[in-house]
């Protein structure tokens, strides 16, 4: 079941650590490559000479034992295809809320993007504490709640290691959970560029952040994914780069009708140069100089419009407003026609352009709301997909 499937497993300093030695030969014993990474507390109570022989692999425990200067936090993330932290103690769930990286594990978890599966085991009251399950309604990852039965300290409440087949069985799912599969999902990103000369041009500040992370989503989720971009990308699916608003109009006019869903993440110029200068405009004795603009197609619009009524392709909007986002978001899906409006407040220095965070309202035509509260874009990414795919 998870034949060729790279599984990193975190074990952290709980007394239910030894249960985790009979979960990596479950691991094994379905074909998986397991990688164990072990917090210095979690040694006191399983050996690392039993984890290396069960896991065939090395255990990491050192933040800082760096071979062929290939950073291991950096490494083990790229490398896993889900985290799976069991037992996750008190500790450490507050130290990953928090972005806490004083570890090899925690280092981890701050750079990855994949699945993650937490499962809790701790005393009673520790497990009921308010700050604990703040903390843990701060993390998007799958939490396997402990179950109750009699504790290890003595007394007898919800604070044990989940069942080993429930851990297992969670990670199967995920991952081999692909509810895109046979999707093709065409994504745009960044901000068009519009020339005015051979040296300078018109723009905007989009980094093309959003719209990549759409793309990789779809990817992970098994969608046939086509990016087309203002940026500069390299990615194992199809790219096709552009440079302006009439570029982007015509590689999303060819991908038109092989696109089960279209989203338009780019931030396209709302105008162009009316007389493009093909040499260097030179600096004049003049205080001022004039450009005469013209408008560029609504591209949203058209693409809305050439759908004729049919309700494929899926097509969702994206609208960057710095006052009244959710008057102007409900306003723009009205004349637009698309399917989802994605709103973000460019207004604020922690979300939106050039940042790795986003918050975003998703609207939909029927009236329905989504706040999506802030974290990184691929978080954002995520539950975009499941908002519209459901």
């Amino acid at each position: 079941m998870l034949s060729g499937k790279k599984i990193l497993l975190g074990i952290t300093g709980g007394i239910s650590a030894y249960k985790i030695c009979e979960l990596i030969r479950m691991y094994k014993r379905a074909n998986a490559d397991v990688k164990v990474v072990c917090t210095p507390n979690a040694l006191k109570f399983v050996t690392k000479l039993t984890l290396q022989n069960l896991s065939k692999n090395e255990v990491s425990v050192d933040e800082f034992d760096v071979k062929n200067y290939n950073p291991e936090h950096i490494s083990l993330a790229d490398w896993a295809d889900i985290t799976v932290i069991a037992p996750v103690t008190a500790n450490t769930i507050s130290k990953i809320a928090f972005g806490i990286c004083d570890n090899l594990l925690t280092s981890i978890v701050c750079a990855f993007k994949k699945p993650v599966i937490l499962a809790p085991a701790m005393n009673c009251n520790m497990w009921e504490n308010p700050i604990i399950r703040e903390n843990l309604n701060k993390l998007h990852f799958t939490i396997l709640e402990p179950e109750s039965g009699y504790l290890a300290c003595g007394y007898e409440g919800k604070g044990r290691l989940c069942s080993l087949e429930k851990i297992f069985e969670k990670t199967v799912e995920l991952v081999n959970y692909k509810p895109l599969n046979g999707k093709k999902i065409v994504v745009t990103s960044g901000g068009t560029i519009e020339d005015i000369d051979p040296v300078r041009y018109i723009s905007n500040y989009s980094s093309g952040k959003m719209g990549t992370a759409l793309a990789d989503c779809a990817k992970n989720l098994g969608a046939d994914v086509i990016l087309i971009t203002a940026c500069d990308v390299k990615k194992d699916y199809e790219v096709i780069q552009v440079k302006s608003a009439l570029d982007m109009k015509s590689a999303l006019d060819e991908k038109f009708n092989c696109a089960d869903c279209i989203i338009m993440a780019a931030a396209v110029a709302d105008y162009r140069v009316k007389n493009y200068s093909r040499e260097k405009i030179k600096k004049t004795a003049e205080d001022e100089m004039t450009l005469h603009l013209v408008k560029n197609p609504d591209i949203l619009s058209e693409i809305c419009k050439k759908r004729n009524g049919a309700k494929l392709p899926l097509i969702v909007g994206f609208c960057a407003e710095s006052q009244n986002l959710l008057e102007n978001a409900k306003e723009k899906l009205l004349n637009k026609g698309c399917d989802y409006l994605i709103a973000n407040d460019i207004s604020r220095r922690d979300i939106g352009f050039a940042s790795d965070y986003n918050e975003v309202t998703i609207l939909d035509k029927n009236g329905g709301t989504v706040k999506l509260n802030r974290a990184d874009k691929m978080t954002i990414a995520y539950k975009i997909f499941e908002a519209i795919y459901g």
